[in-house]
């Protein structure tokens, strides 16, 4: 059974039991400043989570595009990826456990065809200290569920990990693991959460690959073990409690079911191997890098990097599918360390290019392309398709320039033991790959002081994250006036540079204080002086001519026919928010479309006239961030 069929499968199987498909969010996040991407599958469901009406109902489903960076330096064992897809199914008040668990194991054991004597699951022990009872709910549901199949399921009290080490399997089929291993909440286990947070008990599913227990992990094999016999496949949380002013837990009005399915882990058990990379997703694209390298996965010397090449390969080609464009900050460091990651284990692997044309990894885009366009069509765009290949092709050949550099720069210090500064340096001023540094110097018999690079990498990324959280919904960072003045005058200086460069301007990020806006947009040279004057005329024009802002809520196809510029590669609902501005006798009763200086998707908050503006509009600098993404800082001055 391939993805696509996999994903099909679980879609069709909840939709058949009353569930609506609802498409996967974006990879960016929409409304969370707090992540740079989406990082599971439940993430853009909170607020529906927490007590708000879904538009969509109370049953959904979907698989959810799912990015976590954290994963970046595990890529290379037999289980870890950095992308993934999340299977979903949600229940916001209506049904609970004795129907999400039996439907979860039909799902697995009738559907995907999984052998039940190889299923294995794990259920909460209880807190005596928060007066939490232990979820024997769910374990008897799964006892009886184990015996239809003719399997005595033995219930075993494990606790921590550290005790799964030591007590071992027991002859267990169900496992009472602590709130570490089997508690939600986003505070994480019940004594860190504040009054009024919800919560609950979790179940997950564990397959059995069947391989002999490695004892460097622990003295005892266990469903949480990390040996690799094991391999969590689904969680079904039960958002079943409310923490009190008193610190006490009461049962919430409304329970929740959250689940969360690895679809690349459904589908590496339904195969029955443990090597996630064998699954069609990967390993379409480690043929191809077998093919243009001539040397084989199944090569111990190789397996790591053919991984690390087929994993961030995907996940480049699925970020920029979703807009995300290379950089050195945020979601664009990322992205950009992804890319050149994967160049570097291509040229490990003896893989070079000249043009874009002999690229492995432009192929390896386009075969994660061919793979996705089904589930993702936005992908299979001409405009998504030429975005992707030629942004790979631009990081492969800097890439290659930044090898020659860096090994200059190595040359220089490679005399000595290198230190966490110096490698840091390498890596940050000039893109020279960590892994790379290690490599060079265990030749020349010296050391790396890895310790430091990391701790400098981990302030380098607190950094980021940090300015990461300081951005609001829209990338503003707050609702103020002076913030909302400068939201307006935003939308009105997009339109402007699509009327001086050029309508294939498009916009790659915002990001709006009180002090001044600032846009990210597509273009590919310098903007002449007499272009920013006339960017600044034409914005000035409009906020003398008080033109009214008017707020519009339009089918998306609708909207999407005005011509309503939209992020390139954002998800939006069937529903969507517009704000058109002018011409001057419109209202918001009839918005005059076909008149309006700019329309755009957006949430808001906007000033009801570009009179309100106040002020002389002035664009402070103009300046190269990527390739071929320029960002322009303004401000208002006030009368």
């Amino acid at each position: 059974m391939n993805i696509n069929d996999l994903r099909s499968k679980f879609i069709a199987f909840y939709t058949e039991r009353g569930h609506t498909h609802i498409p996967s969010a974006s990879l960016v996040p929409q409304n969370d400043p707090t992540t740079l991407f989406t990082g599971s599958g439940m993430q853009p469901l909170v607020p529906y989570l927490l007590g708000e009406s879904h538009p969509k109902g109370n049953r959904l489903v979907n698989s959810q595009k799912s990015f976590r960076a954290e994963d970046i330096e595990e890529v290379g064992d037999n289980r870890h990826t950095t992308f993934f897809e999340m299977l979903g199914n949600w229940s916001l008040g209506d049904y609970f456990k004795k129907e999400q668990l039996p439907w979860f194991f039909e799902f697995l054991t009738e559907i995907v065809g999984l052998d039940p004597t190889r299923l294995y699951v794990t259920v909460f022990i209880g807190d005596e200290k928060n007066n939490i009872p232990r979820d024997a709910e769910s374990a008897g549901i799964w006892k009886e569920l184990f015996d239809k199949k003719g399997i005595d399921a033995q219930e075993v009290l494990i606790g921590s990990e550290a005790d799964g080490y030591a007590k071992g399997m027991q002859g267990g089929r169900i496992f009472y693991y602590e709130a570490k291993k089997n508690w939600w909440s986003r505070a994480g286990v019940p004594e860190k959460m504040p009054p009024g947070e919800p919560g609950g008990p979790d179940s997950e599913v564990f397959y059995d690959f069947g391989l002999p227990h490695d004892p460097r992990f622990g003295d005892e094999c266990h469903p949480n073990c990390d040996c690799g016999r094991f391999m969590e496949i689904g969680n079904s949380v039960f958002m079943q409690y409310l923490k009190q002013s008193d610190g006490s837990f009461a049962l919430l009005p409304k329970q929740n079911v959250d689940f969360g399915g690895g679809l690349e882990r459904i589908a590496a058990a339904a195969a029955g191997d443990s090597d996630v990379f064998k699954t069609d997703v990967f390993w379409d694209v480690i043929l191809l890098a077998e093919e243009f390298s001539g040397k084989k996965y199944e090569n111990d010397a190789y397996r790591r990097s053919f991984r690390i090449v087929a994993d961030h390969m995907r996940a480049a080609t699925m970020m920029l599918g979703d807009g995300v464009r290379p950089s050195n900050t945020e979601r664009g460091y990322i992205l950009r360390r992804l890319i050149r990651r994967a160049s570097q284990h291509a040229q490990k692997l003896g893989i070079a290019a000249d043009k874009q044309e002999d690229s492995m990894l432009v192929r390896a885009a386009i075969l994660v392309i061919e793979k996705y366009k089904r589930a993702y069509p936005e992908l299979a765009t001409e405009e998504a398709y030429e975005e992707i290949t030629k942004e790979i092709w631009k990081e492969e050949v800097q890439f290659a320039r930044t090898l020659n550099h860096g090994m200059r720069e190595f040359e220089k210090i490679a005399s000595s033991n290198i230190s966490g500064e110096d490698a840091y340096m390498l890596f940050t001023t000039y893109g020279f790959p960590f892994e790379m540094t290690e490599e060079l110097a265990k030749e020349r018999g010296i050391t790396v002081d890895r310790d430091g690079f990391k701790e400098l990498m981990k302030k380098h990324s607190d950094l980021s994250r940090a300015g990461a959280e300081q951005k609001f919904k829209g990338g503003l960072a707050d609702t103020s006036e002076k913030t909302t003045r400068l939201h307006t005058a935003h939308h009105l200086l997009l339109k402007a540079l699509q009327q001086v460069l050029g309508p294939s301007v498009k916009q790659r990020g915002s990001n709006i204080t009180q002090e001044r806006l600032r846009i990210d947009f597509s273009y590919g040279q310098k903007m002449t002086p007499d272009q920013i004057a006339e960017a600044e005329r034409i914005v000035n024009e409009k906020i003398a001519e008080a033109l009214p802002v008017i707020r519009s809520t339009l089918p998306k196809e609708e909207a999407e026919k005005l011509g309503a510029e939209h992020e390139f590669g954002a998800k939006y609902p069937d529903m969507v928010s517009v704000y058109s501005i002018g011409p001057k006798n419109a209202t918001s009763a009839d918005a005059r479309f076909d008149e309006a200086f700019s329309i755009e998707f957006c949430g808001g908050p906007h000033v009801e006239n570009t009179a309100d503006l106040a002020g002389t509009f002035k664009i402070q600098k103009e300046e190269a961030v990527a390739s071929g993404i320029r960002r322009i800082k303004a401000i208002i001055v006030e009368r």
